[in-house]
């Protein structure tokens, strides 16, 4: 199995902002595996708040793996995330993103598409919420009315947080979903879950820092509104712990490893009695086809980050407000809009 990176500079159309920085665009590694005439795409973006997704240090973790990729046989998904884990164990984003495309190739090979490997209906309707970041009050209003979908995950974490929403609502009858990135007290949660929730707020996902377990104990006992598990709930592990903390968990493929993994949270999730998001990091249109593939199984899609890009090298899945849209093509069903990505430095080894 032959590995080739890919290096891409994804572009936003507006700054992103959130509680803990603003950016303009985001840095992507596509990992691309070829073997028997058939070729799997997947995806790693940079974030900043998580240890070794720097693009080079996942470059070179993954090339690494040249030669050991290049002996693999052809194995399960499930077998094949098993051995490189062991490999990549720190470096989830990383693993993720090979993961992916091992998932894509095989399915290819196979003559399917994946949602059919796993047996899954893709006519189930799953909630897809589109985000609003945080910006001046006229241009989040602006933003909304540009993209008119049901539901708006609306990123708060300043001290305008309720006049925000409050002129949001003036404007829209749709679905609000908040997202506060670690930036509230235990207090200060408890409060705005009141006030948010006589504004129609659905839920708050990740009110305080992900480890302040014995705060979210409180704050679960008396908010207003569900709670969602996000920064706190990277990994499988942190599923137990998420219980009588949380009401429901965001699950993103690059936090825990991968598809493989993801599948697995979600079915621990179930056991709790969890509710259960699909997140995802400002992916291309290659990372967002293949977390696509798990609607199907969730309760909530926040799958929106395709439509943030102006520069994006791929096509396959899209999500949009009504629906997910698969194509009629097997793998993930993503593809290379042109054979040599546009912005994109591939580097094959």
């Amino acid at each position: 199995m032959n590995l080739i990176l890919h290096k891409n500079k994804l572009e936003l159309n507006h700054p992103f902002r959130i509680s803990r920085w603003t950016y303009t665009h985001t840095q992507s590694l596509i990992v691309e595996l070829q073997s028997d005439g058939f070729s799997g795409l997947g995806e790693a973006t940079h974030n900043a708040y998580y240890l070794n997704t720097e693009i080079d240090y996942m470059h070179d973790r993954l090339t690494a793996l040249k030669d050991q990729l290049s002996a693999i046989p052809i194995l399960p998904p499930e077998d094949f995330w098993n051995i490189f884990q062991k490999e990549l164990s720190d470096c989830p984003f990383a693993l993720c993103a090979l993961d992916e495309a091992y998932h894509d190739w095989y399915t290819k090979k196979k003559g399917i598409p994946l949602y059919k490997h796993w047996n899954l209906d893709i006519n189930k309707h799953t909630p897809n919420s589109y985000t609003l970041s945080i910006d001046k009050i006229d241009v989040m209003v602006k933003r909304m009315k540009e993209h008119p979908w049901n539901i708006y995950k609306i990123k708060l974490g300043t001290e305008r947080d309720i006049e925000m929403v409050e002129a949001l609502r003036q404007h829209s009858k749709a679905t609000f979903w908040v997202d506060a990135n670690c930036a509230w007290t235990e207090d200060e949660t408890i409060k705005k879950s009141k006030e948010l929730s006589k504004l129609g707020v659905e839920f708050i996902e990740q009110p305080l820092p992900a480890d302040e377990w014995d705060a979210m104990e409180s704050v679960f006992q008396k908010s207003a509104l569900p709670l969602i598990a996000d920064e706190s709930c990277k990994v499988f592990s942190d599923i137990e712990k998420c219980k009588n903390r949380f009401h429901g968990i965001n699950i993103k493929v690059m936090k825990c490893g991968g598809l493989a993994p993801a599948k697995k949270m979600i079915k621990e999730a179930r056991t709790h009695q969890l509710k259960v998001m699909m997140g995802c990091m400002t992916e291309s249109t290659v990372g967002i086809s293949a977390i696509a593939h798990l609607s199907p199984l969730i309760d909530y899609a926040d799958m929106d980050g395709q439509h943030f890009i102006k520069n994006d090298p791929a096509e396959g899945v899209l999500v949009t407000s009504e629906k997910i849209v698969f194509p009629e093509r097997n793998g993930t069903g993503v593809v290379f809009k042109n054979q040599q990505l546009h912005g994109c430095k591939s580097l094959i080894k």
